[in-house]
């Protein structure tokens, strides 16, 4: 792949901000190593099949001043994110950091352990395990605690605990309330969609180096390996609920529809410790994530951050949490979480006050600075969220994608669009032209609006494709915003090398399997080709033998209904069988033995026959 080096205007940038921002402030650099204990000794983790899954080494380059091609302080979040290894936070916490996008936790009891947030995949779990019980010896693990519902949370659930150990009784899953149906539909749901725009946001499939991937801000990059999941056995629901596990007490605090709609922190009496989950960590966080979510509540996201300042904050001497490194102290504990909870209230009222003022989201994003005394933290930084974004977000929760322009209501969609603006400006070759005098001048936003327009009109144009890729590459190396950086570069990669795909697929059959039939029969809607059974009339009764459960669904104007009832002998079609077999027939297998069948299979028939699948490789930067 072809690169440029970095523009005099990106270098005078990078100049500037290395003067004007606190490098001589190290602090986190000695927290970061704080309680090491050792590494893995082959750093490759691999699959079954002998694939890598995840490779610490590959960071070794961020090291030493940031080159030319990097943020200063996105090289100063790298060189910290990317230590790996088993740390010590206290005697009987430790953390297995740099194994995957996540932290996983250990928390001794006891006898044994309770585990938090076993990372995105099995593979990396387990060899984090390994390295843990390497240095701290074989204990048993007696609980998983999975603080929210993302995936790099509990995906790797079965590389520590087997499902026979959970039915037995040996392990505790526990989780926050509504922890399985939002885990398992937001990546079911718009999965597809979600993951291959992972694939941009994390940049998993970029080549690691100065003039490529170098992290993500909140963690290096999301591993490749298995993700899994298994049921809860105990669901928290309200703050101030205590649990014991292996004799160390936790008592809970609820902190829904902040950074996950399922979410909790908790506190430990024993060792004075307190959890964060993921709403207090070194960097500003994401209100919408680019790779597409629900847009979060930062006003609630505040609130809940003083709830836990005036709950904990006079004992605690030390705080975690499933990202990044700890904080110790209780004074400097306080102040952590203060300057956070300040962050996300202030972008919130702030965008609210300037919103009310007539102005919309992108005109909010350029005009919001944030107070110097948040701006001379670190932990305030948009390695992974932004204040341009996350301001954007907040209008969005709040306002909708429209701002109130009526020229703006009914815009062409992107390529008819762009051809337009195309022929008005004079052609390609002329946007081009112009696209070039603004890269020249250091104009890579403008020279970016241009080239998208030109490869939209004409995805084959050469010069456009490939001034459209050096143009990309220099607001990813000017940008402090690891994602950003990432969007920038997997752009460019695309535009010179081709479609990459999804490299992370989070529908993992585990976790499809673990979809209620309701969401099982929503996941078939979203399906339906609309258009193709506009003319369709159809019913269907499905009986599901293992959970003793009937539902009646038709199939009419493109819509798929269920409600659940007992099956009629009217209906023209009836089918019994297991919620998997539902499952594998989903996925067209219709020949397979484990389906009763009574009536029209002609029925199944025409409903699988207007099901669409998702496309895992849709364009991004092209049309």
């Amino acid at each position: 792949m072809q690169q440029r080096e970095p523009e005099a205007s990106v270098r005078e940038a990078q100049a500037k901000a290395l003067a004007s921002l606190p490098f001589d402030d190290v602090d986190d650099f000695a927290a970061a190593e704080r309680g090491f204990l050792g590494t893995l000794d082959d750093p490759q983790i691999r699959n079954d099949k002998g694939d890598v899954v995840w490779d610490a080494s590959t960071y070794d380059f961020v090291q030493g001043d940031a080159p030319d091609s990097v943020h200063p302080s996105l090289w100063r979040q790298s060189k910290l994110v990317a230590k790996h290894g088993l740390f010590e936070v206290v005697p009987g916490i430790y953390q297995l950091r740099g194994l995957d996008l996540s932290v996983m936790s250990v928390i001794e009891g006891d006898t044994g352990v309770i585990v938090v947030d076993p990372l995105i995949s099995v593979e990396t779990a387990s060899a984090a395990m390994a390295l843990y019980r390497t240095h701290r010896g074989d204990r048993p693990i007696h609980a998983v605690i999975h603080s929210h519902s993302h995936i790099d949370h509990f995906g790797g659930v079965l590389g520590i605990v087997g499902p026979e150990e959970v039915e037995a009784g040996k392990v505790q899953i526990v989780v926050p309330e509504g922890f399985l149906e939002h885990s398992v539909a937001e990546n079911v749901y718009a999965g597809a969609a979600m993951s291959r725009r992972a694939g941009y946001m994390y940049g998993a499939a970029l080549e690691r180096g100065p003039q490529g991937q170098v992290g993500a801000g909140l963690g290096q990059t999301t591993s490749t390996g298995n993700p899994t999941i298994l049921p809860p056995t105990l669901e928290v629901k309200a703050t101030g609920e205590k649990h014991t596990f292996d004799g160390v007490e936790f008592e809970f605090q609820m902190a829904p529809g902040t950074e996950a709609p399922s979410e909790m922190h908790f506190y430990l009496p024993r060792y004075r410790a307190l959890c964060m989950a993921e709403n207090a960590t070194h960097t500003l966080h994401n209100l919408l994530t680019l790779r597409g979510a629900v847009v979060r509540d930062p006003h609630i996201w505040s609130q809940y951050l003083t709830e836990a300042i005036e709950r904990y904050g006079g004992e605690a001497e030390v705080v975690f949490a499933s990202h990044h490194w700890p904080t110790w102290g209780n004074e400097a504990v306080n102040g952590f979480l203060a300057i956070q909870r300040d962050l996300y209230g202030y972008l919130h009222d702030q965008t609210l006050r300037l919103l009310n003022q007539g102005y919309n989201g992108a005109e909010i994003a350029e005009l919001i600075q944030l107070p110097p005394a948040l701006e001379a933290s670190w932990s305030t930084h948009g390695y992974y969220g932004s204040v341009s974004h996350n301001v954007k977000a907040i209008y969005q929760r709040y306002m909708g994608w429209f701002d109130g322009n009526p020229a703006r209501l009914w815009p062409h969609p992107p390529e008819a669009l762009a051809e337009r603006y195309v022929e008005a400006i004079g052609g390609v070759d002329r946007v081009v032209e112009l696209a070039q005098t603004a890269f020249d001048a250091g104009d890579f936003r403008w020279a970016a609006t241009l080239l998208d327009h030109a490869v939209f009109a004409d995805s084959d144009h050469a010069a456009a494709r490939a001034l459209y890729a050096d143009t990309l590459e220099q607001l990813a190396y000017g940008a402090e915003n690891g994602t950003w950086r990432n969007f920038y570069l997997s752009g460019a990669t695309e535009l010179r090398e081709g479609n990459f795909g999804t490299p992370t697929q989070t529908a993992a059959p585990l976790i499809i399997a673990q979809l209620t039939p309701e969401q099982l029969l929503d996941a078939l809607a979203i399906r339906v080709n609309g258009p193709k059974a506009w003319d369709l009339d159809l019913a269907v009764d499905l009986t599901l033998t293992d959970l003793g459960r009937s539902f009646h669904v038709t199939l009419r104007n493109g819509v798929l209904i269920y409600v659940e009832r007992e099956p009629d002998a009217a209906t023209p079609l009836q089918l019994t069988l297991s919620k998997l077999r539902l499952i594998q027939m989903a996925g067209g297998d219709t020949q397979s033995a484990g389906i009763e069948v009574r009536g029209d299979t002609g029925v199944l028939q025409q409903i699988l026959g207007v099901l669409d699948e998702a496309d895992p490789d849709f364009e991004i930067v092209l049309p």
